[in-house]
């Protein structure tokens, strides 16, 4: 741009004085074409992107809650490829093809995420030197706990699974998307295979001519068509007479505690608020997509949804394969990012998780179902103690078996061990959550 103003400044030079006045108007279009344009890519690269937010709206207690769940998940992975597993033992080298389910990305080692988790994983080699892995006494223990837990939970979980077929526009919905929510339901391993027949009065798997499986819903329950907030706030637990409309209730608020700016956005929260919206079990195929009824119903759809899982927060991506069957924006990110008094939208790592923000008092859950109980004692046994152990060898399987290494933990006596320092899942250090980049078990506090 600059050398054509040079070169044209030039040129003006040996033009005459009439010429200079028919020139100038044509410069003033360039100018104005060229900061228009200028404008123009500033506006569009400019977004309300997660990476884009003030730090004075981050939620520090709820970054930490993100990575420990992080690490949660990548020990459950595990211990769920171990326990497909005829021994629920395997090569660590076979672990490489669950790479993607763990969630481990490259450079990381499998065989040094499972080193530092030795009260859960034991490791040793074979007489050919290959590593393999098995779950401690204490891992096989939360196994079959866990196992209890989700039995005790399945009637629970077949409601909201139920509640979700009720709030879909054509009252089914894909098997494979609902596995997206299996840990976050509390539903089995099996969810596919087994569980999805164990109550037919309530849902029905549907083959489409493509191959689709589908969960379909076999009877409509007037009391589950009532809102948690519906219950929360007016303290309706059964239907009598009521039909999902439209509600005027208006979402709890918690914004971050160090955010001062809110009174700017105040008027128009009180308008969000006190607008009407359809109940998300309501029909809402007539809504216009974009209008503003149409962005509330959706916001009553993710905060419902929220409040059926376990830990009240739920990855992102497995909001977004909805949008369609629970009638929502395409645009659900920047939804989410708006109303940050209802959530809080967590940036850590590859995938973004989402948070209800009522739920939540700092990094605790206000109300823990057994399940969080569960895997709070899950991540207790996360981390490890001193230095790294000598890994045993053993001639084979057999050996294994009858040795008293997989009865015990990872501070067994025989094993000579010098504590130099502790790492445990303790409390995060404010270091630690300068970055997104993923964190090694490691890395999650010091106690």
């Amino acid at each position: 741009m600059a050398n054509h103003i040079v070169k044209t400044g030039f040129v003006l030079n040996k033009w005459n004085e009439a010429n200079v006045f028919v020139y100038l108007p044509m410069r003033s279009n360039w100018l104005g074409e060229s900061v228009f344009f200028w404008l123009q890519g500033r506006f569009m690269t400019t977004s309300k992107r997660v990476q884009d937010r003030s730090s004075k709206k981050r939620v520090h207690d709820l970054e930490i809650v993100t990575e420990k769940w992080k690490i949660a998940s990548k020990v459950l992975a595990v211990m769920e490829v171990l326990k497909m597993e005829q021994e629920m033992v395997i090569r660590v080298r076979d672990l490489e093809q669950h790479r993607t389910k763990i969630n481990l990305p490259k450079p990381h080692k499998i065989s040094d995420f499972l080193r530092k988790s030795p009260k859960l994983f034991e490791l040793y080699k074979d007489q050919r030197g290959s590593l393999w892995c098995g779950m401690t006494k204490a891992a096989e223990d939360l196994v079959e706990e866990q196992e209890r837990l989700i039995e005790e939970n399945s009637d629970k979980a077949a409601e909201y699974v139920t509640r979700c077929l009720m709030m879909s526009a054509d009252k089914r919905l894909q098997v494979e998307k609902i596995a997206h929510f299996r840990r976050d339901f509390g539903l089995p391993l099996d969810f596919r295979i087994k569980w999805v027949h164990n109550y037919p009065k309530l849902f029905k798997v549907v083959n489409s001519g493509d191959g689709v499986e589908y969960l379909e819903l076999v009877a409509w329950n007037p009391d589950w068509a009532i809102t948690e907030l519906e219950k929360e706030v007016l303290g309706i637990t059964e239907a009598s007479g009521h039909e999902p409309g439209l509600l005027s209730l208006s979402f709890p608020l918690k914004f971050p505690p160090n955010y001062k700016k809110v009174y700017r956005y105040g008027g128009k929260i009180e308008h969000f608020q006190k607008r009407h919206y359809l109940s998300p079990y309501a029909d809402a195929r007539g809504l216009i997509a974009g209008s503003l009824e149409f962005d509330k119903r959706a916001v009553a759809v993710m905060h419902e949804l929220l409040s059926f899982t376990i830990e009240k927060r739920l990855v992102t991506d497995h909001l977004t394969h909805f949008r369609r069957e629970f009638v929502m924006p395409q645009k659900l990110m920047r939804l989410l990012l708006k109303h940050f008094g209802i959530f809080y939208v967590s940036e850590r790592g590859k995938r973004f998780s989402v948070f209800l923000t009522e739920a939540y008092e700092g990094q605790e859950l206000i109300e823990k179902g057994t399940l969080v109980i569960w895997k709070e004692k899950l991540l207790s046994l996360v981390g490890y103690r001193g230095k790294k152990k000598k890994i045993e060898t053993f001639s084979d399987l057999s050996d294994l078996e009858d040795s008293n290494l997989i009865e015990n933990n990872s501070e067994n006596e025989s094993i000579s061990m010098q504590f130099e320092h502790e790492e445990t899942m303790g409390d995060l250090e404010d270091a630690l959550l300068v970055d997104n980049t993923e964190m090694e078990v490691g890395e999650v506090g010091k106690a």
